[in-house]
């Protein structure tokens, strides 16, 4: 343990964001879809919750931007391309089995693309994810480059429960999830959090008050929590 390579630790951390987003992203855009039966509106929300301008004519616009433009950075297709970028990388890390069900989703996104019924199509997608996560805890025996992965799997999920106001409880069960998995990384491995941020983090999700209160604090101290400091755990 602790002989993994910070670029090939980076990478890890990075497959398990990008691809936690993705799935994230789409189940958002679907609660967000089925709000919008009552008011079109509603996507303005999603986009103040990430700090984004409105630049759509309309809603549908905004759908197909944030679920298949790969030039957009906050939208679905662009974490899938990036996680799967970083899972042929890591092919011999995951498994190519693994990296074939990011591969499937692709496929599934770009058929869905092109389908008079968009919803419908991208269902399949949910099962291909958690059939990925299946696969991952199957193919890998290095519980260090297991660990890596789902700490960046659940740090992502936590900073987007954050940013999109899921109830505390929801948030509340991931930090706890992210906090174990951080204490099961062996000591030896290059990638360490920053205990400053995590002590931040801490204090600002200690309640539901503090969460209400200090969300855009959470928020920024989770981009900083695996910056280089001189408190490094």
């Amino acid at each position: 343990m602790g002989t993994i390579s910070l670029e090939h630790s980076d990478r890890l951390y990075w497959l398990g964001r990008y691809t936690e987003r993705f799935f994230t992203t789409l189940k958002a855009l679907g609660d967000l879809y089925d709000k919008m039966i009552e008011s079109k509106q509603w996507y303005k929300q999603y986009l103040e919750n990430f700090g984004l301008a409105d630049t759509y004519a309309d809603s549908k616009l905004f759908m197909r931007s944030f679920i298949f433009d790969k030039s957009n950075p906050n939208s679905a297709s662009f974490s899938l391309e990036r996680a799967y970028d970083n899972g042929i990388v890591l092919r011999e890390e995951i498994s190519t089995v693994s990296l074939s069900y990011l591969q499937m989703a692709k496929d599934t996104l770009f058929k869905a693309e092109q389908s008079n019924n968009i919803r419908m199509s991208l269902l399949p997608l949910e099962d291909m994810l958690y059939s990925f996560w299946g696969s991952i805890n199957e193919h890998i025996f290095d519980d260090e480059i297991r660990n890596i992965i789902y700490i960046g799997k659940t740090l992502e999920r936590l900073d987007m429960y954050v940013r999109l106001k899921y109830p505390y409880d929801s948030v509340k069960k991931e930090f706890v999830r992210l906090r174990k998995n951080l204490d099961r990384v062996p000591q030896g491995t290059p990638y360490r959090y920053n205990a400053k941020y995590m002590s931040v983090l801490t204090e600002m999700l200690v309640s539901e008050s503090d969460y209400e209160q200090n969300s855009v604090m959470a928020t920024e101290a989770l981009e900083h929590l695996f910056e280089r400091s001189e408190v490094l755990v």
